[in-house]
């Protein structure tokens, strides 16, 4: 059983975040009480965070392996287009529901293959494939909107958005629920220690045996599946798809995957700090309104925030990065030659 002083150690990131989002709560029910001392407030968080939070879930396991997927905004506009579609065409959500996923694995799919069949940069690809599935889902839509008002009286939309007990939103458990599973993902299967050597050093991975390629095309297809099952959610939250669903979550999602503690070089992360992460980025504005500022300051904030948080994560990981100077008999800083002759700037472990 380990101490607290030892727990602490080996969980700063996590503590680190608690104690952000902490102070952020704290500081916000002093300053508007009328607002974070109801429960009104906390209902339209769980009504809300959901959606991004699900998908910067799975960006962070997307991140950890080594990743990145800019694609995703469009991919569940395309996804909610799917969904509407099917739904419209069927009166079945279920079959919409399955029709975003299987959309959603088919990017995914589509991610991997520019970036594992042909070694394309994910940043590049993904770039890429987000002006495909935006532009193709727009002239499907013809550009315009989808109403879906009858989607309400299903069950399905009860199951999935509806307000269980009259109070507590559906979505907020299937956000705990998909947090739960890809936490036993990555920390307690085999997958997700293929995830981390994959991020870590993706060359020493495939020297020990790990398929590498079918670990990354297996989390860009899990990142486009859960990204489906978000636009689909939106679209049964809303009763309506539009051309422009998924605009604005870029900075939502990556906000609450590095202000969560995930190091954007791959091989460490956190789904606890992204979930912490993902209710901080969420609580911002409406803390913003609610004592008294304008809407202006939100960006703002955000930046701060962010800013504060991976500083503070910065040092906790690499405690001695400060003090880490160049010495001046470096012989790649002095330029002398090794003893062999050779120029050091010639070695390439240099």
């Amino acid at each position: 059983m380990l101490k607290l002083s030892e727990h602490i150690r080996f969980h700063a990131v996590q503590w680190a975040i608690s104690l952000i989002f902490l102070v952020l709560i704290l500081g916000f029910m002093a300053l508007a009480p009328r607002t974070f001392l109801h429960s009104r407030i906390y209902i339209a968080y769980l009504s809300t965070i959901p959606f991004a939070g699900m998908i910067a879930l799975a960006m962070t396991l997307v991140i950890i392996t080594g990743e990145m997927d800019l694609s995703f905004p469009a991919v569940m506009a395309a996804c909610g287009f799917a969904f509407s579609k099917v739904f419209i065409m069927t009166g079945s959500p279920a079959l919409g529901m399955g029709a975003a996923i299987l959309t959603g694995a088919l990017a995914g799919g589509l991610n991997s293959l520019l970036v594992v069949g042909f070694g394309v940069p994910a940043i590049i690809a993904t770039i890429g494939t987000q002006f495909f599935w935006r532009g193709a889902t727009v002239l499907l839509a013809d550009g315009l909107a989808v109403n879906m008002a009858e989607i309400r009286e299903t069950a399905f939309h009860h199951v999935m958005v509806g307000r269980w007990f009259g109070v507590l939103p559906a979505q907020a458990v299937w956000f705990a629920l998909l947090m739960v599973l890809l936490w036993l993902m990555l920390n307690r299967h085999i997958f997700g220690d293929h995830l981390r050597f994959c991020g870590d050093n993706a060359d020493a991975a495939r020297m020990m045996g790990i398929p590498v390629a079918g670990v990354r095309t297996g989390v860009f297809v899990l990142m486009g599946m859960v990204t489906g099952l978000s636009g689909a959610m939106v679209c049964m939250e809303m009763a309506s798809w539009w051309p422009t669903q998924g605009e604005g979550y870029m900075l939502l999602v990556f906000a609450a995957v590095f202000v969560g503690g995930t190091s954007v070089f791959g091989g460490k992360g956190t789904l606890y700090g992204t979930l912490v992460g993902s209710i901080i980025i969420g609580m911002i504005e409406a803390g913003i309104i609610s004592i008294g500022l304008s809407g202006l300051w939100t960006r703002m904030v955000y930046g701060v925030v962010i800013m504060g948080a991976v500083s503070i994560h910065a040092l906790l990981i690499n405690p001695g990065s400060r003090s880490k100077r160049i010495k001046p008999d470096n012989p790649a800083v002095t330029g002398r030659f090794s003893a062999t002759g050779a120029s050091p700037f010639l070695n390439p472990r240099l």
